[in-house]
């Protein structure tokens, strides 16, 4: 029992006795530097060089460029690269199908598989004559008491201008210049918003796609079913980025507006908004600004 305090007492002596190191000249023995050290603080300088040493290593790995040179880290650039080729590779998968879907129709017209209906046009003419001067062009009674029902119907119609009160709050498709607007006159059920080429276009509203083709008058077109019986219609988009059937959340990007199809003038958004069948003015429900 004796032994084990001096032991202990002969270990901290070890620790704290001092040395010196000495650097000589090697010719002249003369005493260049001199240092006093004990063993424990070689230990602490040690462990104090190395705790510095694998932070400075660690720090050169996480955030320089060195770890790209390090076995199991990849480039920054080439993340970069793959993701583009990513959205690049998804773009042309869209355009392929398109031209796909294109070049299927075409075949089954030259083949024969949409067939045409033919029929004698002098024959119907001559089943439809009838005497100008006897006929009579004047309403009957059951028409009159048809077209009395008819405006007295709380109804919409295409010709006048719908203001139903809705729950749904809409979200601006994009955000640029409105072009041309809601004309009942001229029969632009639409609104035209200028914007550049390829600019993301967004559902208004929660819904589902129930159109997405490419047509030859308004280029690729893509309509949404919402909530409350609207359905918005989206034309002349560059590429769309969704398929009938999808899911959309409102603000989420369905398409990129362009200049496709033989009515279009140039890069715009041709936006319509329907409810129940009727058109309706986009303004009243929708702050393009």
């Amino acid at each position: 029992m004796a032994n084990k305090p001096q032991n202990k007492g002969k270990f901290r002596k070890k620790l704290i006795h001092k040395y010196r190191l000495v650097v000589l000249n090697e010719d002249t023995f003369e005493e260049k530097l001199s240092f006093k050290l004990t063993r424990l603080n070689v230990f602490i300088l040690g462990s104090v060089f190395s705790i510095f040493l694998i932070v400075g290593t660690i720090f050169l790995i996480a955030f320089t460029p060195l770890r790209e040179y390090i076995p199991g880290y990849s480039s920054t650039k080439l993340k970069k690269d793959a993701t583009k080729l990513v959205y690049k590779a998804d773009s042309l998968e869209q355009v392929l199908e398109v031209n796909n879907l294109y070049i299927q129709r075409v075949r089954a017209l030259l083949t024969g598989e949409i067939s045409e209906d033919h029929f004698d046009k002098d024959s119907i003419l001559q089943a439809i004559q009838y005497d100008k001067d006897t006929m009579s062009l004047e309403p009957s009674q059951l028409d009159l008491e048809f077209r009395q029902e008819i405006e007295l119907a709380d109804r919409y119609s295409i010709f006048e201008q719908a203001t139903k009160d809705v729950d749904i709050v809409f979200f601006a498709p994009v955000v640029g210049t409105l072009s041309d607007g809601y004309n009942l006159e001229t029969k632009h059920f639409a609104v035209d918003i200028a914007v550049e080429m390829g600019t993301p276009v967004k559902s208004v509203a929660d819904g589902t796609v129930i159109f997405a083709e490419w047509t030859a008058n308004t280029g690729n077109v893509i309509i949404v079913k919402h909530a409350g019986g609207f359905i918005s219609i989206y034309k002349h988009n560059s590429t769309l980025h969704k398929r009938q059937g999808d899911l959309v959340k409102s603000g989420e990007v369905i398409a990129s507006a362009g200049n496709s199809g033989e009515y279009s003038t140039g890069p715009h958004l041709h936006f319509e908004l329907w409810n129940e069948g009727y058109p309706v003015d986009p303004t009243n429900y929708i702050d393009f600004e």
